[in-house]
């Protein structure tokens, strides 16, 4: 018996090579559409804020991250500019200080970028996955490098939020409308039991994802949506801002310090909150999810709605576990990777959409827009699964380790669509607010909200 060609190891190998290379070029091309591309040279070199890089750093740091993992450590050859890895080495030059370093400039972080391109593409055709190397079975080192990249293109996209001048990135397209009828209910109930936390399995899980592990929750209740606009509106009205009961010692001390009163790029105008996002002026949409919020303005919000925010563990199983299975899935709504009826995902839209936007991603639970729009802010610090293990390099996640991170789950509307799951762990310092940042309410079950 002839045995099918689409199931063989070489076949196998093949669709993966041709996956990897396709993925690589988006990547690159979304990379170049939000520097090269899109900006002239002095807005490339330019710092337009102490908390972000400039676009060229970003630009040449994918190609060398690209270079020491895809050229040096997976194919064994030499390196081809080992001179600029201390530039490049995001550990060795705080953000504020990049622009001081002397930096590739544009068509030379072009040029070297292609170069590197050319040696993996090369080597790729001969690549192995399934040589017992943990780096490369799977296709493991290439899906690192691709999500690399496009978590820097979403930083890239922080750094045009933070950027002021004429606007350069487009409208994006109309997001398609939400369901004429809104959800039966405001949350829903996650009942008390275990479910399996983390993977084991997944080629593109980081090493913060791994392994699977049961975890025991006590039942819940999680908001169906993520906090709109219109409900965060309501907290200022209230008071929310300048009423200490809400806020933890170093919340208060965060919003006294900067007097903050409103989520970042936000201004009242003649009784309008109006928004700048990308240089452009606009209304703040009320149905959508509230973004550009630090973890210290959600918990503020959170206690003054009666409610909390989840901890990681409630949200992961709101987000996977289908209790009809007993399972824990990759992505809410199954197995299916994202499309454009899931989620909000890849730029695609340059902002969140409303509420119910997605029922096509909704979780088992009922939960809503879980993945994409915003990332939600948990209440966990980061911390490494039981019997974590750093793979390949503890600057992944590692060294983040020990309670100055808060933990966010579930992507923005510019996180790419590889660079997300169920599993997939985030991170950032509290005070953080340039990031696409909102987050959803949770309570205990039998303690009633607002």
């Amino acid at each position: 018996m002839t045995e099918n060609p689409d199931t063989t190891p070489a076949a196998d190998s093949a669709a993966l090579r041709e996956r990897i290379a396709a993925e690589l070029d988006r990547g690159r091309r979304r990379s170049r559409g939000l520097t090269v591309g899109v900006l002239d040279e002095d807005d490339l070199v330019a710092q337009h804020s102490p908390l972000m890089s400039p676009l060229v750093w970003d630009l040449a740091h994918v190609g060398n991250y690209e270079e020491q993992w895809l050229v040096r450590a997976a194919a064994g050859q030499e390196a081809l500019r080992p001179d600029i890895d201390g530039l490049y080495d995001a550990f060795e030059n705080p953000r504020a200080e990049r622009v001081t370093l002397p930096l590739l400039r544009p068509r030379e972080a072009e040029d070297y970028n292609a170069q590197v391109r050319r040696r993996v593409l090369d080597a790729l055709e001969h690549a192995s996955f399934d040589s017992g190397s943990a780096l490369l079975d799977g296709g493991f080192v290439y899906h690192m490098v691709i999500q690399h990249e496009h978590q820097h293109d979403e930083t890239m996209l922080s750094t045009h939020q933070l950027r002021r001048g004429e606007p350069v990135l487009g409208v994006g397209a109309p997001p398609p409308p939400p369901p004429a009828a809104p959800p039966d209910r405001d949350e829903v109930l996650i009942e008390a039991g275990p479910f399996t936390m983390g993977t084991d399995d997944d080629p593109w899980a980081y090493d913060n994802e791994r392994g699977a592990h049961t975890v025991d929750l006590p039942a819940y209740w999680i908001d169906t949506r993520a906090v709109t606009n219109a409900a965060h509106m309501d907290f200022i009205a209230d008071g929310g801002y300048d009423d200490r009961r809400w806020w933890s010692e170093a919340g208060w001390t965060w919003r006294m310090r900067g007097g903050k009163r409103a989520p970042a790029f936000w201004r009242l105008d003649a009784g309008q909150w109006l928004r700048r996002r990308f240089g452009r002026v606009e209304p703040v949409p009320p149905d959508e999810p509230v973004q550009h919020v630090c973890f210290h303005e959600a918990e503020a919000h959170a206690r003054w709605a009666g409610k909390r925010l989840p901890t990681e563990a409630e949200w992961e199983k709101a987000a996977r576990h289908d209790p009809a299975t007993g399972t824990s899935r990759r992505f809410p709504w199954g197995t299916e990777e994202p499309a454009g009826h899931h989620a909000n995902l890849g730029q695609r839209l340059l902002h969140p959409t409303p509420a119910g936007t997605f029922p096509g991603g909704t979780a088992p639970c009922g939960a809503q827009q879980m993945l994409g729009d915003v990332w939600e802010w948990t209440g966990s610090d980061l911390t490494g699964y039981p019997g974590f293990r750093a793979f390949p390099y503890p600057e992944y996640s590692q060294v983040f380790f020990g309670g100055d991170y808060k933990v966010l789950r579930g992507g923005s509307w510019a996180t790419h669509p590889t660079a997300v799951r169920g599993t997939f762990r985030n991170w950032d310092h509290p005070v953080r607010r340039q990031i696409f940042c909102g987050f959803r309410l949770a309570r205990d079950a039998g303690k009633e909200g607002r």
